[in-house]
This record gives structure tokens, C-alpha cells and sequence, in this order.
């Protein structure tokens, strides 16, 4: 798998950003499916999902630190290349940006592009998408966590291309009660490959993808919703 899905809580930190809190952000059936199940949950399911929770953080530390795809398949089960961790927060912005291209892939308009259709995703779906593009292990790597507020209603979206497939993901909690998680793997194959980067850019691959995650987002949640990437 060339993409990284967070099944339970991104981090697994239960980060919150303090800018968003949860009363100004518009609801969807996730957050009515959220207090059903937590309501519901039982001692086993507990444990179960905090023993996710605690995998899929040490997951996404490796993605970040190591700049890295992990192969993980929806089970849990899930390998990682042997990289060294990195954690640069020198290589951030000076000042609050979602798209952060350390690669150099994006041009000023691109990226002028992207982060306006990102702050319209927020304004229109609640949810929180954030760009990095780098080149392992030029990276900030874990330095994003704090810097963008991780949280459950956060898509964490890596491009780099070191491992062949460009597109990677983090998913957060509330996102993945809404959103297929076949769509994400979808989404990697379709725009990711190498043959799509190699040939279009690898600019053309990261806003193919961030326009079909927008597309996907603001599809009434349901049984077909984001079926289809576009």
C-alpha cells in the first residue's frame, strides 16, 4: 500500500486545535455515529481500540519522522522501511501555512491554489486537509504534528515520492467514520503511481489528488458517497 490510514485517532494524542473547537465546526453522520458507538462500546471494543489507537501512532510517527509509506492493510497489520527518524522544525514556515512544499514541487501559484481550495474545504466541510511535500529525508517530520494541531477531523496528506508512490495519508478518527477507506487506496493508484508522476509532475499528482479529496468530502455521506475518484 503506498498510503498511511489512521483507522482510529490520528497520533493518538487526541489532539485538539483550539482555533476550531468542535461547537463552530459544521456536523455530519460522523458525529452522530462517534457518540452512538461510544455510548455502545463495550470493556473488549475498549481495549481493542485503544491497542489500534497505540498502533496506529507509532504508524504515523514512523510516516512522518522517517518520511515514509508504510505498507499497512486495513487489518493493522503493517510493515515499515528501517529509515532514521526525522524531526526538523527549522524546515516549517515562519509563518502558519496548510501546504508546506520542502521538495520544491509546487510553484507560488500552486501552492497560493491549493491552500485556498483547502481553507474552502474547511469553511464548507468542517474537515482540515494539510499538504507536505518533501524528498526524504529532507523533511520536518514530526514537527508537523504540533504545528498544524493534528487532530480526529485532520488529513494529513505526504507527498513524496521516495518510495515510488507519491500519495500518502494519515486519516483522522472522524474522517474515517465518513469516508470509505477504499477510497484512499484508490486515490494512491489513480494519482500516485510513478507512472502518473513521472509523466504529468510530480505538482500534477498533488493537486489531482487534493481536488478529489475536496470532490469526496463534500459528497452527502451515504452508501456510495466518494465511489469514484475524480
Amino acid at each position: 500500500m503506498a498510503f498511511l490510514l489512521q483507522l482510529q485517532s490520528p497520533l493518538g494524542l487526541g489532539f485538539r486545535n483550539p482555533s476550531h473547537p468542535a461547537s463552530s465546526t459544521p456536523t455530519r453522520a460522523s458525529s452522530c455515529r462517534l457518540a452512538s458507538s461510544t455510548k455502545s462500546s463495550s470493556p473488549i471494543s475498549t481495549d481493542f481500540s485503544n491497542w489500534v489507537a497505540e498502533f496506529r501512532s507509532k504508524s504515523f510517527n514512523f510516516a512522518l519522522s522517517g518520511a515514509l509509506s508504510l505498507a499497512l492493510s486495513f487489518s493493522g497489520v503493517g510493515s515499515a522501511e528501517g529509515k532514521v527518524g526525522v524531526n526538523k522544525p527549522e524546515l516549517l514556515p515562519k509563518e502558519f501555512s496548510t501546504v508546506i512544499d520542502v521538495a520544491g514541487f509546487l510553484s507560488d501559484g500552486q501552492e497560493k491554489r491549493l491552500a485556498q481550495e483547502i481553507a474552502n474545504i474547511e469553511k464548507d466541510t468542517g474537515f482540515k486537509l494539510r499538504v507536505l511535500a518533501q524528498n526524504y529525508p529532507d523533511t520536518p517530520g514530526l514537527a508537523i504534528k504540533d504545528y498544524w494541531q493534528v487532530d480526529d477531523r485532520t488529513i494529513v496528506f505526504v507527498a513524496d515520492p521516495t518510495f515510488g508512490n507519491i500519495i500518502n495519508f494519515n486519516v483522522g478518527a472522524l474522517i474515517d467514520l465518513d469516508i470509505p477507506r477504499s477510497f484512499w487506496s484508490r486515490l494512491a493508484g489513480k494519482y500516485g503511481n510513478i507512472f502518473y508522476w513521472k509523466e504529468k509532475g510530480e505538482d500534477a499528482s498533488i493537486e489531482a489528488a487534493v481536488m478529489a479529496i475536496s470532490s469526496c468530502l463534500r459528497e452527502p455521506v451515504g452508501q456510495n458517497n466518494c465511489s469514484e475518484v475524480k
